[in-house]
C-alpha cells in the first residue's frame, strides 16, 4: 500500500500493458518465420488455388464424347472414348443431325436419331439425369446410348455392330 492508503496498480498496470504490446510486436514479427515452415500457414494464395473452375468441353465431337464420359462416370455408367468413337463413326460419321428414315425403325415411325442413332423410346427409357432430353443433343445421345448399351451388353466397348 502506499502511504496515502491506495494501492498503487497504475504503474505495474501501465507496465503490463507495455509488456503485453512488445511480445505481441515480437509475436507478429515471429510468426511469419515459423509459420511459413509449417503445414498450417495458409496463404490467400493457397486458399484461391484450392477452388476449382467447373470443367469446359469443345462443342465438337472430341468434347461431346469427354463431356459424356465425366457424366457416365459420376453415374457407373462403363464405357470409354475409343469404344463410343468407334460406334459413333460407324452409327453416324458424327453428324449429331443424322437421321435414319429407311430402316425398320423409321417404317415403324421411330427413326434412329444422333449420333449413336437412337430411338425415341430408348433414349427416354435410358436417359441419364443432367443431360437434354434432346435426342439430337450430342452429350445426352451419347450418354443415354451408353447407358442402354451398359444395360444390354456390359459397355458401348462391347458394340460392334447396329445395337
Amino acid at each position: 500500500m502506499s502511504a496515502n492508503g491506495q494501492i498503487r496498480h497504475a504503474f505495474t498496470g501501465r507496465l503490463a500493458r507495455k509488456l503485453a504490446v512488445a511480445g505481441t510486436g515480437a509475436a507478429v514479427l515471429a510468426l511469419p518465420l515459423i509459420g511459413a515452415t509449417t503445414a498450417s500457414a495458409a496463404t490467400p494464395a493457397a486458399a484461391t488455388t484450392a477452388t476449382t473452375a467447373a470443367t469446359t468441353y469443345p462443342n465438337n465431337l472430341d468434347g461431346w464424347i469427354r463431356e459424356s464420359l465425366d457424366i457416365m462416370a459420376q453415374h457407373g455408367i462403363p464405357g470409354t472414348y475409343d469404344g463410343i468413337y468407334r460406334n459413333i463413326m460407324r452409327e453416324s460419321s458424327g453428324n449429331p443431325n443424322a437421321i435414319n428414315n429407311w430402316d425398320i425403325n423409321a417404317i415403324n415411325g421411330t427413326p434412329s436419331k444422333g449420333l449413336l442413332q437412337v430411338i425415341d423410346p430408348t433414349f427416354q427409357a435410358y436417359h441419364v439425369p443432367g443431360t437434354s432430353w434432346d435426342p439430337y443433343d450430342p452429350v445426352a445421345n451419347i450418354t443415354a446410348a451408353c447407358n442402354y448399351a451398359a444395360d444390354r451388353y456390359g459397355s458401348m466397348d462391347n458394340v460392334f455392330s447396329a445395337y
